[in-house]
């Protein structure tokens, strides 16, 4: 009989990752992703917004520059200082409090619109994250999210980051969110009506090795990784990223476009 994962300590390891280099370095240059997840949710001035596992802020930007009453939530108060740094840059009004996804501290029903883009999907119990979301979005309200896939570029570097540091045994891999079939199994289609529709972000820099490189210094899970290895596993891994990169990359011998797939998602909760 397998041992039951311990779900806090996974949090705990978790939270390490994301706090461990500078994650807004990486996030920022997806605020893409923000603003047409928020179009796609139709966001309405004066509606109150709950963003959940937020980072640096990029669906709490896109929103507040639309006129919403945002609320911008993470378990990593770092992340948070650094998405009010933002709102004050650009004179936007904002609620910052942390919070932990699988808890959230609000009442049923607070929220008109529930976001999270390749936040939430980052959660050790995924079932009680989605349940979350759900409990907090008011009826006729809706959850907007953004997720890799696990065909799409992320997903393909978290499983060669899974090689070299294997998770623990029973943990959920994050790409279940960016399959559809696992997302109809966690909203009820007699209280949530889900559109998925697939994008594509593309990352753009010079090569996989200026690409490796500003991982590995920023982004938390490939900086962990790199920490923890011996220098030969190190160049093992660097060697793997590289070949997959090379082997997705659009832009030719002079620079590096990789898209990644995610699935842009958006979910009503029914009346």
């Amino acid at each position: 009989m397998s041992t039951p994962i311990d779900l806090t300590a996974l949090k705990n390891r978790q939270m390490a990752a994301w706090a461990s280099g500078d994650y807004p370095v990486i996030g920022t240059t997806l605020q893409i992703v923000g603003e047409q997840l928020a179009e796609a949710c139709d966001l309405l001035c004066d509606e109150e917004v709950l963003d959940v596992a937020a980072g640096n802020g990029n669906a709490t930007l896109a929103a507040a520059r639309r006129g919403c009453l945002v609320t911008s939530t993470d378990y990593v108060a770092a992340l948070l200082e650094r998405g009010q740094d933002r709102t004050r840059a650009e004179h936007l009004e904002v609620t910052f409090q942390v919070a932990d996804a699988e808890d959230l501290p609000f009442e049923d029903r607070s929220f008109d619109a529930v976001l999270s883009t390749f936040g939430v999907m980052f959660t050790p119990d995924q079932e009680k994250a989605a349940t979350e979301l759900g409990r907090v979005c008011r009826p006729g309200g809706r959850i907007g999210l953004a997720n890799w896939t696990p065909e799409g570029f992320v997903g393909q570097m978290f499983k060669t980051l899974g090689q070299h540091m294997p998770p623990p045994a029973g943990a959920q891999p994050p790409s279940n969110w960016g399959r559809e079939e696992w997302l109809r199994s966690q909203f009820d289609e007699s209280d949530f009506l889900i559109q998925v529709t697939r994008r594509h972000f593309n990352f753009r820099y010079r090569s996989a090795a200026h690409f490796i490189e500003t991982f590995r210094n920023w982004y938390g899970p490939v900086h962990k990784a790199f920490g923890a290895l011996p220098p030969e596993g190190a160049t093992l891994l660097e060697g793997d990223l590289t070949e997959l990169l090379n082997s997705l990359n659009r832009a030719g011998e002079n620079s590096m476009v990789v898209p990644s797939e995610y699935l842009e998602v958006v979910i009503n909760r029914r009346l």
